[in-house]
This record gives structure tokens, sequence and C-alpha cells, in this order.
């Protein structure tokens, strides 16, 4: 298996994604879209590419960086671009903290590593809005997953 053969694909795969891609994911997603059954590509050679794949879009020549996160691998626009891509997505990045949003931030800051489930009990009410909206603006992380939880419930600190 050559790596310039999976690298597109991989590329692919995490930038179409509406999350984070886990390099086990990846592994199974490449070898089903690429029918291969004998010639399967590993975990290491997958782990290889997205290095590749990293070390190519921390260049300067790139508005976007591959990162880490929540276990998963997601292609993020680099910080310096964050106004320039704040023109067509409205001010979403650049607007206060609603009190809701600064008191559940408060609360993940505190007792991190946090699941929702915790965050609502403490505050009472839901709060997927909140952390939604603390995602987006890159103020919280999924840190993993409760693995010893009911549904296996994301994880979530401050970045």
């Amino acid at each position: 298996m050559e790596l310039s053969q999976i690298i597109p694909h991989i590329e692919a795969l995490i930038f179409a994604s509406d999350k984070p891609l886990t390099s086990p994911e990846i592994m199974e997603l490449v070898n089903t879209a690429l029918g291969f059954i004998d010639d399967r590509a590993g975990i290491d050679q997958v782990e290889t590419a997205i290095s590749g794949i990293k070390e190519k879009y921390d260049t300067e020549f790139y508005a976007f960086e591959l990162k880490q996160i929540g276990g998963g691998w997601q292609f993020l626009t680099k910080p310096e671009y964050h106004k320039t891509v704040a023109l067509i997505n409205g001010d979403k990045f650049i607007k206060r903290l609603s009190a809701a949003a600064m008191e559940t931030l408060a609360i993940i800051a505190y007792k991190q590593p946090i699941t929702k489930s915790e965050i609502e009990s403490i505050r009472g009410v839901n709060c997927d809005y909140a952390v939604q909206k603390l995602l987006e603006k890159d103020l919280v992380i999924i840190s993993g997953r409760n693995e010893d939880a009911v549904g296996k419930p994301l994880i979530y600190a401050t970045s």
C-alpha cells in the first residue's frame, strides 16, 4: 500500500466530516472506499499519512491546520485567519458570550473533565446550545468519551 495512494482519500475524509475522525475510523473508511481486501491500509500507515498531512498544512501556504480534537482529526482554520472567515460567517466568532454560555464555561473550567449531563445537572437546564457555541469559539474542546457511563458521552474541557 503506497502512502501516496491513501493520503488524498484521508484528506478528503477529514475535510468532508463534520466531526473529528479517529485513526481507526479513517483506516476503515479508506479501506472500504478503495475496496482493499488483501493489501489493506494499516493503522501505522494511516498515522504516518496523517503525520505527513499535518506537516503539509502546518506550513505558511495553507489557511488550515490539521488538529487532533476529542481523540480524532479535523481541519480547522488557523487562528490568524479567524477574522477573515468571520467576514462570511458574520460575527458569530466575535460576539460576546451570553450569561448561560459564561456559566457553562465556568462550570467546565472548574469541574473539567465533565460530561454534558453533569453540566446540565449543575445548571438545572439544557446546555446544548451553550456548549455548541463554546465549541465553535474554541473555548472548550471535546477531550474524549466517558467509557464507563451509559452511552459513552463526550467529555468536555477548556481549550
